[in-house]
């Protein structure tokens, strides 16, 4: 991922106050802007937003008509874009929401929509949402007609309610089902870009509430569009993979526990060397009456540093079985030193997840160095 010097970077903030200059009344010096351009080392990406937006705000006395028509202007050139355009939107979100007035806010709204572009508003829109939840989502609602795919993403990204690298909104937190008419009004959009953000938002939904997910998804695929298949199937997986068995069902994974009998996991060796690998197999056999199709998961415990454990959920396999018959399975799960995961001494276990049910766990010990 590129590094937030190769973002908003001191020569992207000069540029920035070059073009405000050169479309402001020559009143207008943009000195706060140029001179943010040289604090920027130190700091994180978002930091650097609301750095060089401060700045802006500064250099408009905090005046929203004034930003407002500055950043009019300045659209009218092709090369106010990218990561630039962070900023532009952080101090047009703030100066919008504390003006006092619902005109100004409503405009700013507009601004969002026209800036969106150039690049993304959706992190801006959350001061707007926690500004006036009801106003705001309204506009943007109107937003899922618009003919422009970055507007109409903007409405499903910006009202996520697990939005990476963006502020939170909690009373979408608290209340996630104040989105979905939102989705409703996506799911089926023409957009490959439009509809990825309207799964990604299911997703931030089910892991506030996976009822509201699934049944929401339920009625999608009721009324489904030739791409509604894919895109609940993405919508859906942190419930696939947490054996949500609605969730499951509506991606296309049946079979119950009782018809199937499961054989392991079996591991090779219980004592797994120091950067070594736990090896396994296992046997699922259908003895049902009916075809099953599953989704099988395996389920590491991993010790902590505390002496209790916490599971990690991995993909194993999809099958589709016949009646009576049975796949054979085997998994190597690497225990490689990584820097992302440490190994704590103790008793481990693994364990099968079949279509969300669990079946026996069998202990195995990682062995230190």
């Amino acid at each position: 991922m590129p590094t937030a010097d190769e973002l908003i970077s001191p020569g992207s903030i000069r540029s920035l106050s070059l073009i405000l200059q050169e479309t402001s009344p020559k009143t207008s010096s943009w000195q706060t802007v140029a001179k943010s351009a040289r604090t920027l080392a130190a700091l994180s990406l978002s930091e650097r937003a609301r750095t060089v937006g401060e700045a802006l705000l500064a250099d408009t006395g905090h005046d929203y008509r004034r930003l407002a028509h500055t950043v009019r202007a300045a659209l009218t050139r092709g090369d106010l874009t990218g990561w630039m355009v962070w900023p532009i939107t952080e101090a047009i979100a703030t100066a919008a929401t504390t003006s006092g007035t619902g005109k100004n806010l409503d405009d700013g709204l507009t601004l969002m929509a026209a800036l969106t572009s150039r690049l993304t508003s959706e992190f801006a829109l959350r001061t707007f949402l926690n500004a006036d939840l009801e106003r705001t989502l309204a506009t943007v609602q109107t937003w899922t007609a618009s003919p422009e795919e970055a507007v109409r993403r903007l409405a499903s990204e910006g009202t996520r309610p697990k939005l990476p690298w963006a502020r939170q909104v909690p009373a979408l937190n608290h209340n996630p089902a104040l989105s979905i008419p939102i989705l409703d009004a996506l799911y089926p959009d023409s957009s490959v870009f439009v509809r990825r953000s309207v799964a990604n938002h299911l997703n931030d939904v089910s892991r506030l509430d996976a009822g509201l997910a699934s049944s929401t998804a339920a009625r999608w695929a009721r009324t489904p569009e030739g791409t509604t298949p894919a895109l609940i199937r993405h919508a859906m997986r942190t419930l696939v993979k947490n054996g949500d068995p609605n969730a499951l069902h509506l991606v296309g994974f049946h079979g119950s526990r009782d018809d199937l009998t499961v054989v392991g996991p079996l591991p090779e060796e219980t004592d797994i060397p120091f950067g070594g690998a736990l090896t396994f197999t296992a046997r699922i056999t259908n003895i049902s009456q009916q075809p099953v199709t599953l989704s099988i998961d395996y389920v590491i415990h991993y010790m902590k540093a505390n002496g209790k454990t916490a599971p990690k959920v991995f993909k194993l396999a999809k099958r589709a079985l016949n009646p009576g018959q049975s796949t054979d399975l085997t998994r190597e799960h690497s225990f490689r030193p990584i820097s992302t995961r440490i190994y704590y001494p103790g008793a481990h276990q693994v364990q099968l997840q079949v279509n969300g049910h669990h079946f026996d766990a069998v202990g195995f010990r990682p062995l230190q160095p």
